[in-house]
């Protein structure tokens, strides 16, 4: 997975960390999650503010 992979990694979020909830999560929380997923293969880096906050509105989503 990539950063730009916000669904995927969404979906491993939730499987991850299922009693979680999304609303709640800092970015900086949800950067170090991201990277330590099994299959996330990219620059650690290149996660930004906005890369962050797509991921997190798709965990909402798929949370719901």
């Amino acid at each position: 997975m990539k950063w730009v992979d916000t669904y995927d990694i969404a979906a491993a979020l939730v499987d991850t960390h299922p009693d979680v909830d999304p609303n709640t999560v800092r970015f900086t929380q949800l950067r170090e999650w991201v990277i330590a997923l099994p299959g996330f293969d990219d620059d650690p880096s290149r996660s930004g503010e906005k890369i962050l906050e797509a991921i997190q509105m798709a965990w909402i989503e798929e949370a719901d």
